[in-house]
């Protein structure tokens, strides 16, 4: 198999939440390495399953049946050693929606959420929404790696936690949380009864060294108080077909999130979403290795770029995801003077720290899901117009 990454593919006039958006502001000759999807094209075999759904010619209501649930298990056992219950797989469109849902059921708004930081804002932003109390974690950034602070976590669970909302791997920071770190977190949260709520949509992008451990593998007990939210959209670039599965061991628990989803009208997946999810999760684990270590050469390439061009930005080194957290602070700690840097001057989008709370201010993450030559293209316009250059 030899895949197509290197195809540059024009996405505006798609509806794009990435590109279109994005030109409104600044125009098409803006360069987008922002919104967490990747501008490179979806296995072959994914393509073929939707086009032969498209020809059908009738775009009804559509319903699970067994193929769907077998997909979902394969992928779990084969990906992860998890032994999935056909029963325990709950579809729903997103996992942010799956969050909203799941805090407005197991929660009230006198309840206290804790969530580590900087964060992808959506997640502890329905935290808000919901009218609950968000408890922020700050991670700490030691010797170039961020760390889980327990003694912090455990103060703020003796003060009373409902939920751990958990990204695994993390985003922005692309770390990949070791069994040690898992076996704390859910020590914790055994101890202090705190229901663990595991965004694991990153999970299939560990890099070499690293392993992704679903948080529920690790004991009965702690299985029956977790609830580990999946997806194929970020791993095969499905994110516009809206499908998630989200897998809850204990029965009480999935039984609640079941009925709140009906309370709030969501039930039944889009016309191409399972077929897609199907294709994905048997027929693409060629296409997978091949995406995994065009991703590693990006990481290399924007690395060695930025260590030989600009040294003064820190490069805090990927576990996991396909995305790049940079330290700027050398340019500045304001949001104002990286975008005026990146975005106006260099005509680059990327991700600027501040909008994944505290912790993030100073920092940009860049989307390495893209062409070779889009994103060197992108470098070197931050580089020609960078502030901090010898002149």
């Amino acid at each position: 198999m030899q895949s197509s990454f290197d195809q540059v593919t024009n996405r505006f006039g798609t509806n794009s939440d990435k590109w279109d958006v994005m030109a409104q502001q600044f125009g098409q000759n803006q360069i987008a390495l922002s919104v967490a999807d990747m501008d490179l094209l979806t296995a072959e075999a994914i393509q073929n399953r939707i086009r032969h759904m498209a020809d059908h010619g009738i775009y009804g209501y559509t319903n699970l049946f067994a193929p769907y649930y077998d997909a979902v298990q394969r992928w779990m056992r084969h990906a992860y050693s998890w032994g999935v219950e056909r029963d325990w797989i709950v579809f729903c469109p997103r996992i942010v929606q799956a969050v909203s849902l799941i805090i407005q059921h197991f929660t009230e708004e006198t309840d206290r959420i804790m969530i580590h930081t900087p964060c992808y804002q959506p997640i502890p932003r329905s935290v808000r929404l919901n009218h609950r109390t968000l408890v922020e974690s700050p991670l700490q950034l030691i010797n170039g790696r961020y760390e889980m602070d327990f003694e912090h976590m455990e103060r703020q669970m003796q003060e009373g936690i409902k939920m751990l909302l958990f990204i695994s791997p993390h985003n922005p920071t692309g770390r990949v949380w070791t069994r040690a770190e898992l076996d704390r977190v859910a020590a914790l949260c055994e101890k202090y009864d705190v229901l663990i709520v595991s965004d694991d949509i990153h999970a299939d992008f560990p890099h070499v060294g690293h392993e992704h451990t679903v948080i529920a593998t690790l004991s009965e007990a702690i299985a029956q108080r977790s609830i580990i939210c999946t997806s194929p959209a970020k791993t095969f670039n499905l994110a516009g077909l809206e499908i998630s599965n989200i897998i809850i061991p204990n029965p009480e628990l999935r039984e609640g999130f079941r009925a709140r989803m009906l309370q709030c009208g969501v039930f039944d997946p889009t016309f191409f979403a399972v077929p897609a999810l199907e294709a994905a999760y048997t027929s693409c684990d060629a296409w997978l290795k091949e995406l995994r270590a065009y991703i590693q050469g990006n990481i290399a390439y924007a690395k060695q770029f930025i260590a030989e061009h600009m040294p003064e930005l820190v490069v805090i080194e990927p576990e996991g995801t396909y995305l790049l957290w940079v330290d700027c602070r050398a340019v500045s700690l304001e949001d104002q003077a990286l975008k005026l840097w990146i975005e106006q001057e260099a005509g680059v989008t990327v991700s600027f720290g501040a909008a994944f709370g505290p912790g993030g201010e100073g920092f940009i993450r860049i989307n390495l899901g893209t062409p070779r030559a889009l994103l060197q293209e992108a470098l070197e316009r931050i580089h020609k117009v960078y502030p901090l250059a010898k002149r």
